[in-house]
C-alpha cells in the first residue's frame, strides 16, 4: 500500500472539492431556459474600392475639362488623382483631382468611409446612420430641406471602446461659411433662395436626396475669399449599409465678377455619386 504525506492527501482532497464546486455552479448557472445574448450583426462592406481608380476616366473628362486641353503626359497625371493619406485602407480611402483652364478651375474629391462599430450591442448599420446624422447636423440644411430624424440610429451609442463616431463632419462645407452673390449680375440666386433665372421652378436649394444609398443629402456653398473670384462647392453625401460617401466638386471661376452654375455642378455631383453608389452595389 502507497504512503502518501498527510499534506499531500489534503491538497488532493481540497483540489478535487473545489473542481466539483466549480463544476456544480457551471451546471446551475445553465438552467434550461436562459437566453443568450447575440452580438450585433457585421456591417454589409468589409472592404473599400481603390478610390483612384473609382471614378472612369470618362467622367474625369466632364468634370475636369480643363485637362482635356492638356499634352497626353499632364493629362495622365490629372485624370491619375492623388490618393489621400490615410493609415487603415479598409477603414477610410479617398483621392483628389484637380485642372486649370482659362475660365475657371475645377477640383474633385471623392472620400469612401467603412464604419465599424465596436460594441457588440450596436450594429455596423446603427453606428454608420450615427455618423451620418452628424454630417447632416453638421451641413446646417434648410429647415424646408425636409430633414427628418429618419436616420438616427435604432440603438444608443455606448460609452466602450470605439462607442464614438469613427467620422467626423468635416467633410462638407459649413452653412455658416455662405457668402450672398449680391456682387453679381443676378443671373442667379443664392442656393438658400432655391431657383435660377432659366428654370424659376427649380429647386437648387440644399436637400436631402431621394434613391441614393439608404439616405443622402446634397449641399451647395458659395464663398468668396477676399478678393479673389467666388467659388462654388457642391457636396453629396450619401450611406449604404455600414460605408458613407462623400463627392466634394468645386469650381472657381477666372473673373471675380462670374458665378459658378449651381445647376451644372449639382446635377455632375449627383450623377457621379449614383455612379459610385452602383459601384459599391456591385
Amino acid at each position: 500500500m502507497a504512503y502518501v504525506p498527510g499534506v499531500a492527501l489534503l491538497v488532493a482532497l481540497v483540489a478535487g472539492c473545489s473542481a466539483g464546486s466549480d463544476a456544480a455552479d457551471s451546471d446551475a448557472d445553465m438552467k434550461p431556459g436562459s437566453p443568450t445574448v447575440s452580438a450585433a450583426p457585421p456591417g454589409k462592406y468589409r472592404t473599400l474600392p481603390e478610390s483612384c481608380r473609382a471614378v472612369p476616366r470618362s467622367t474625369l473628362k466632364d468634370l475636369l475639362p480643363g485637362a482635356a486641353q492638356l499634352p497626353d503626359e499632364q493629362q495622365e497625371k490629372v485624370f491619375e488623382g492623388t490618393a489621400v493619406v490615410t493609415y487603415d485602407t479598409d477603414r477610410k480611402v479617398g483621392c483628389r483631382w484637380k485642372s486649370d483652364a482659362q475660365d475657371a478651375s475645377r477640383n474633385l474629391s471623392i472620400d469612401f468611409e467603412r464604419v465599424v462599430s465596436y460594441d457588440p450591442a450596436v450594429s455596423d448599420d446603427d453606428r454608420a446612420r450615427e455618423v451620418y446624422s452628424t454630417k447632416v447636423e453638421a451641413a446646417d440644411l434648410p429647415t424646408s430641406a425636409g430633414v427628418t430624424p429618419s436616420e438616427t440610429p435604432s440603438a444608443p451609442a455606448s460609452g466602450a471602446p470605439g462607442g464614438k463616431p469613427s467620422g467626423s463632419p468635416s467633410g462638407t462645407p459649413s452653412r455658416k461659411a455662405t457668402a450672398s452673390p449680391s456682387g453679381s449680375d443676378g443671373a442667379e440666386a443664392d442656393p438658400s433662395g432655391g431657383t435660377t433665372d432659366a428654370d424659376p421652378g427649380l429647386d437648387l436649394r440644399p436637400r436631402l436626396l431621394d434613391e441614393l444609398g439608404d439616405a443622402a443629402f446634397l449641399d451647395d456653398v458659395l464663398t468668396r475669399a477676399g478678393s479673389t473670384a467666388q467659388h462654388r462647392t457642391v457636396s453629396v453625401v450619401f450611406r449604404t449599409s455600414n460605408v458613407i460617401v462623400t463627392v466634394l466638386y468645386t469650381e472657381q471661376p477666372a473673373r471675380v465678377s462670374e458665378v459658378p452654375d449651381s445647376r451644372e455642378l449639382q446635377e455632375k455631383a449627383q450623377a457621379l455619386a449614383r455612379k459610385l453608389a452602383e459601384t459599391l452595389a456591385e
